[in-house]
């Protein structure tokens, strides 16, 4: 077992829900979860995935697979009340990306009363004028 691999008993809870192929050879499920954990694990490529996964192009290949058939957010589901039966589930301790992406209010279809987005303008204007003032040299 090397660092981030699942124990047995977490695994016994991943194995019931994931899929089998529909064809050709039933794939060592675990091995494949492992190489899947290792990507995003280590935000390394696909492509340098170590060889002890199997081949990259069939990680990448289930991982997508799973990932649109929405097998990723049954696991989740599955592993959050797995810990809730155990009182293990913290729900403090969810983190939420908190990147943020703006875009211009025409983007998102904001419509805007005339008036109400020139008074915006003013105080986004004023706004930036007190702070360069507060940068001024005194």
């Amino acid at each position: 077992m090397t660092r981030g691999d699942l124990t047995d008993d977490e695994w016994t809870v991943f194995e019931p829900l994931l899929p089998l192929g529909e064809r050709g050879p039933i794939p060592d499920l675990r091995r494949l979860v492992y190489g899947v954990m290792w990507r995003f694990r280590t935000g390394g490529p696909w492509r340098d995935m170590p060889e002890r996964y199997g081949p990259w192009s069939t990680v990448y290949g289930r991982f997508h697979l799973w990932a649109r058939s929405g097998v990723f957010q049954t696991l989740m589901e599955a592993v959050i009340a797995e810990a809730a039966s155990r009182g293990q589930a913290d729900l403090d301790l969810v983190s939420v990306d908190s990147t943020v992406a703006r875009a211009h209010h025409h983007a998102a279809g904001m419509t805007a009363d005339a008036e109400l987005l020139e008074a915006l303008e003013k105080a986004v204007a004023e706004e930036k004028g007190l702070r360069q003032r507060d940068r001024t040299p005194r």
